[in-house]
């Protein structure tokens, strides 16, 4: 039987299929909408299956604020002209408002909701029959809070979520936190929501360095007393090239080496304890102060920190949690 153009709209309409898609499905059904409906499901299936070892790196990022509830969902795919197409953005924001309505804390939840008799999961499926891409949900954030916001940053591929201490907050005072967590990128939102993994590698990675720079102060010194320039003697091959040059000799260049290895073996053995832990602990307090929120300078005004700024303008407003999901790299 002929397949008319309003059978074709209409399964286009029901399953967002492409024209052709469409056609072929009933023209192979004789006209049967619902086993058209069924053969495109599973040409989803079977395209989802076949893509499942490729990488869906590209993707729409989206997140959304409503009363005390936020949430960040990023749908997957592998090319950014997928990404872009305006059913697949739809399909997004149907699953971000989904996220919202039932409150979800996770992926799982998420999947497990159901659209029209179908859930998320299978959705999701079927989008891959349709762009002949992998696709999946890439990520899911969510916050609760007195007062939440949400961000998303031009070309939907960064968004923001943050969490308030207080209810009916200034909006415009919300957003610039929110995209000051999408320009900056903090570790936490305070220095004591730090991971203690995190402050124990900072710290660690502090010492050594102190440790480096005291060593490399002291030999820099004893070359200088020997009348030797540090900057000919301060690497194996800077060596080799400057007497090849002329300005170095080979005598010059041996003594250099002894004094810097005397030098370094002595003062890495009676390296002031004190000094290097305090100074360590210097470079940790900047760690805190580029990488914790509150403590951040304020991108729009960088005489002031974030902290500085939420205080300015209600009397101890503070930024509770943010999430942050980047599908480019940071």
């Amino acid at each position: 039987m002929a397949v008319s153009i309003e059978d074709i709209k209409k399964l286009r309409k029901l399953t967002s299929a492409g024209l052709s898609d469409c056609k072929n499905a009933l023209n192979e059904t004789n006209g049967d909408m619902e086993a058209a409906v069924e053969i495109l499901r599973q040409k989803g299936k079977a395209i989802a299956a076949k893509r499942e070892d490729r990488q869906a790196s590209e993707g729409c990022v989206l997140a959304k604020a409503e009363g005390d509830f936020a949430a960040i969902v990023a749908l997957k795919c592998e090319t950014d002209f997928v990404a872009k197409n305006a059913t697949f953005v739809e399909l997004t924001e149907k699953l971000l408002d989904l996220a919202i309505a039932k409150k979800v804390k996770n992926v799982d939840e998420l999947k497990n909701l159901t659209v029209d008799g179908r859930t998320v999961a299978e959705l999701v499926v079927e989008e891959s029959g349709k762009t002949g891409e992998k696709t999946e949900i890439g990520a899911f954030e969510y916050l609760e809070g007195s007062s939440v916001v949400a961000y998303n940053h031009f070309g939907n591929k960064l968004s923001t979520i943050v969490s308030f201490n207080k209810t009916g907050v200034d909006a415009q005072v919300m957003r610039d936190v929110a995209m000051q967590v999408a320009a900056m990128n903090p570790v936490a939102v305070n220095r004591e929501a730090v991971p203690a993994a995190i402050v124990e590698s900072e710290y660690n990675v502090a010492v050594e360095k102190t440790k480096e720079e005291q060593v490399k102060k002291a030999v820099e010194a004893a070359l200088k007393k020997a009348g030797i320039n540090p900057n000919l003697v301060d690497s194996a091959d800077h060596i080799e090239s400057n007497i090849a040059k002329g300005w170095l000799t080979r005598e010059e260049a041996d003594k250099a080496e002894k004094i810097a290895a005397e030098t370094a073996a002595a003062k890495a053995a009676n390296l002031p304890e004190q000094m290097i832990k305090n100074i360590a602990q210097g470079r940790v307090n900047k760690f805190y102060k580029e990488s914790c929120l509150m403590e951040q300078e304020f991108v729009k005004d960088a005489k002031v920190t974030i902290g500085q700024y939420l205080e300015s303008t209600d009397k101890g407003l503070v930024a509770v949690d943010f999430k942050r999901v980047n599908l480019n790299e940071d």
